[in-house]
């Protein structure tokens, strides 16, 4: 684990194979969760990549910052902690808000990038009277309050059980995100419309999502897939909003498949 001060900010941080001639890889997090969701990726690639994994601003135990935030503050943290290592040519891997992470640093820095994964994304997502409510709901009530809605967007009927510990320690994982940080970035999701940046895209990309996303619905994700010159768009079955967590298998799968069709990855 490092931390990193960007922009003013600690980020907290995970790298492997510095230094090493492979290709490079950043995962970024959704709303709500830390670089952890990345865990069963990361183990799988290890040793093959280059592999950045972090807490956005407002997560884990990156620090919190000024609030409200935009998706291009996010987008700055991760070019500073590029930058900060010296990593171009990445292949950005970002999941939901992760997502709009990567096509705020593609439309900032496309020098950066070499490839994109969007996971369980959109150009846009919800409407703002959507992240109006879940805004005032978190901070009046905390994320607790808002628990079980989210949870079953996130994962399918048959991993929210009451047997499953791993179902267990990704709600603790939700309800001990801080409050400031999380709704903050339901702000930046309220604000952010990448439309016209993802028809601008101009390196390869892939688009995939749990079939039965809540968040995210396969048909959303599409629209993201039909907007990006050079995106395939692919749906994963038993799978919610997390399938790196819920179906890890099927999703490395599918992003190694992506990999090696990349030149010299």
């Amino acid at each position: 684990m490092k931390f990193t001060r960007i922009n003013g900010v600690v980020l907290a941080h995970d790298i492997q194979g510095l230094g090493s001639d492979k290709p490079a890889i950043v995962f970024i997090n959704s709303l709500g969760t830390d670089r952890r969701i990345w865990d069963h990726v990361v183990a799988d690639l290890a040793g093959e990549f280059t592999i950045l994994t972090y807490d956005k601003r407002g997560h884990g135990l990156s620090g919190i910052g000024q609030s409200p935030y935009r998706i291009e503050d996010h987008a700055a943290d991760l070019a500073g902690l590029l930058d900060h290592y010296g990593l171009k040519n990445v292949i950005l891997c970002g999941l939901s808000v992760g997502g709009l992470i990567a096509l705020g640093l593609y439309k900032a820095r496309p020098d950066l990038i070499r490839a994109v994964v969007f996971a369980d994304t959109a150009h846009k997502i919800g409407t703002p009277e959507f992240w109006k409510a879940r805004i005032e709901a978190v901070e009046m009530n905390g994320i607790e309050g808002i628990l079980e809605p989210v949870m079953s967007r996130w994962f399918t009927p048959t991993y929210r059980t009451l047997d499953n510990a791993d179902y267990e320690g990704y709600c603790n994982m939700l309800v001990r995100q801080p409050v400031p940080g999380y709704a903050s970035t339901c702000a930046a999701i309220r604000d952010a419309d990448f439309t016209e940046t993802a028809r601008s895209i101009a390196v390869p990309a892939l688009c995939v999502v749990g079939d039965q996303d809540g968040s995210t619905p396969p048909d959303l994700v599409r629209s993201l897939a039909d907007l990006v010159p050079q995106a395939g768009f692919e749906v994963i079955e038993g799978a919610a909003h997390i399938p790196c967590v819920e179906q890890p298998a099927d999703f490395i799968a599918r992003l190694r498949r992506f990999l090696n069709t990349l030149p010299g990855a």
